[in-house]
């Protein structure tokens, strides 16, 4: 199977910081890559280097087998490549079914003039939740009363439902409870058995190896390796994330006090 995207040797500059120092990565479809590393590691800076919000300054990003360079992230979006940030860009007093066509409003028109079609976006709305596994009250229902997990999930279906091929996931489980965590991995689950590819950005490892199949560990801009379900364990990833090589060596240099 040939990758739907293929990062080669990203680098990125801000003046004289070097973000990333040459990433290498390649995402499959109907998997869940997770990118793991801690904060720095230059995590944020590469999800936006493949969603169109920062150009690279040297690289190489292919996607379904064409060399793109994208101008900005509605170029990354109209590809198929959706990213849902921590923020999750909604408004918690408008409904699930406002917040879920914002942007895309279905529209109707009567009498010469338009209006956002209510019936089709809330039957839509109601659909594609159920299809994630949430029951919501009704389409209606304020987005600001629904759970962290439940927000998470109106933003992922949305993304799903608009036609993402790949789906960039920042932190999703970073500020839920153990049950709404659940229900996000379960979520994520569902979608990567869609045979959409799942970018899942994350610090816990717990989390990661829960629901991925490859894990890309980075480290102040660079990638430490790639490695596939079943031949690492959460603690060698954790070493990894935390720079065990380099603890291992301080260590050895103060004779074991580390």
């Amino acid at each position: 199977m040939e990758p739907i995207i293929r990062m080669t040797n990203i680098e990125k500059h801000f003046g004289s910081v070097i973000a990333l120092a040459g990433v290498t990565v390649e995402i499959f479809p109907g998997e869940c890559h997770c990118l793991l590393g801690d904060n720095g590691a230059g995590k944020s800076t590469f999800i936006k280097t493949m969603s169109g919000v920062h150009k690279p300054t040297a690289g190489e990003i292919i996607f379904e087998g064409q060399p793109l360079q994208f101008a900005d992230p509605r170029d990354a979006i109209s590809a198929g490549i959706a990213t849902v940030y921590q923020d999750l860009a909604m408004i918690p007093l408008m409904s699930v079914s406002r917040n879920f066509f914002m942007g895309n409003e279905p529209i109707r028109k009567r009498a010469g003039l338009r209006f956002f079609d209510h019936d089709y976006a809330n039957e839509v709305t109601m659909t594609e939740m159920r299809k994630m596994g949430i029951n919501l009250r009704g389409p209606d229902q304020a987005v600001g009363t629904l759970s962290g997990g439940e927000r998470q999930t109106v933003a992922i279906a949305r993304a799903v439902h608009f036609g993402a091929k790949v789906l960039i996931l920042d932190e999703p489980t970073s500020a839920l409870g153990v049950r709404q965590t659940a229900n996000v991995l379960a979520t994520v689950d569902k979608v990567r058995k869609q045979g959409i590819a799942v970018v899942f950005i994350t610090h816990n490892v717990r989390h990661a190896m829960a629901v991925g199949d490859r894990f890309t560990v980075l480290n102040r801009g660079k990638t430490l390796g790639t490695a596939v379900r079943g031949e690492i364990t959460p603690e060698e990833l954790q070493d990894m994330m935390a720079g065990g090589q380099e603890m291992a060596t301080l260590e050895g240099s103060l004779g074991g006090t580390v």
